[in-house]
């Protein structure tokens, strides 16, 4: 497939997000320099375009990036402390802030296609939000992370609901108190990344990982998805009644009837999605 590039107009956060898809996989980079802030035009564009993801057939895999030496340092500072001046004191504002990411953390969770963070820089407070929450993370050797707040006042509560349920709990827990930077062996050990590269090998690695993934039944990889969030909520028996339950509707998919008869036949398989 050809690579279509576009680039946000005025009406669509003034290009802050920029977008391209090639053979399935849609780049969304963050372009808000120099610190990617997630202010509430990138929140609602972000949003936007997952949301036109989830029911794009060409898109298989979505991949969020950035441009500059900062993934994202979270909301937009400067942004919020202009609401206080607000009749309200800045609380509509501030609600408004909180509930769009915690939506676009829910639509990255809820897309029926896989979503890869591709992580070159820092990523905090509510960057390190947005690495956690994605299906897969992979950063390069020189990139750092942190949930910082409790240094300012304001405890990290919203990233540490992704946090906490990507890395381990005590490790969680260390950077949600202390607001110390890791770095990325750290995060990997944490269990915040996938995978470490070298810079100059990034968007390689990356590119691979979705390829690979791009190239699966589309409708297996929205079952499966599905399937592995919902299932951590469940106490484990529950889990296996559930999961058990899936295994039976995706054997009666056409693309696994297809899948098991191309392994059978030594064949490569035709998904039909």
């Amino acid at each position: 497939m050809a690579e279509i590039v576009s680039f946000p107009d005025a009406g669509r956060a003034d290009g802050l997000l920029l977008r391209s898809l090639r053979d399935g996989v849609l780049r969304l980079v963050l372009n808000n320099p120099p610190a990617n802030a997630l202010t509430v035009a990138l929140l609602q564009a972000l949003i936007a375009e997952l949301e036109n993801a989830g029911s794009d057939a060409s898109v298989r895999v979505v991949v969020i990036a950035s441009t500059g030496n900062v993934f994202s340092a979270g909301h937009d500072l400067k942004e919020l402390t202009a609401h206080r001046a607000d009749e309200d004191q800045g609380a509509g504002f501030f609600e408004r802030a909180f509930r769009l990411c915690a939506d676009l953390i829910l639509k990255i969770t809820h897309l029926p296609k896989p979503v890869i963070a591709e992580v070159d820089g820092l990523a905090t407070a509510a960057g390190c939000q947005l690495v956690a929450s994605c299906d897969l993370a992979i950063c390069t050797d020189t990139s750092t992370f942190c949930t910082p707040g409790v240094n300012i006042g304001l405890f990290c509560s919203t990233p540490m609901v992704a946090v906490s349920r990507a890395a381990h709990r005590k490790q969680a827990m260390e950077m949600l108190l202390t607001g110390e930077t890791i770095d990325a062996s750290t995060a990997k050990d944490f269990g915040l990344i996938n995978r470490i590269v070298p810079k100059q090998y990034l968007a390689q690695v990356v590119a691979k990982y979705a390829g690979v993934i791009a190239s699966k039944s589309p409708l297996t990889l929205k079952i499966g998805k599905e399937a592995f969030y919902r299932q951590l909520e469940l106490p484990v028996e529950a889990a296996y009644d559930y999961a058990a339950g899936v295994m039976v509707d995706n054997m009666l998919t056409q693309d696994a009837k297809e899948g098991i008869g191309a392994f059978l036949g030594k064949r490569l398989p035709e998904w039909k999605g």
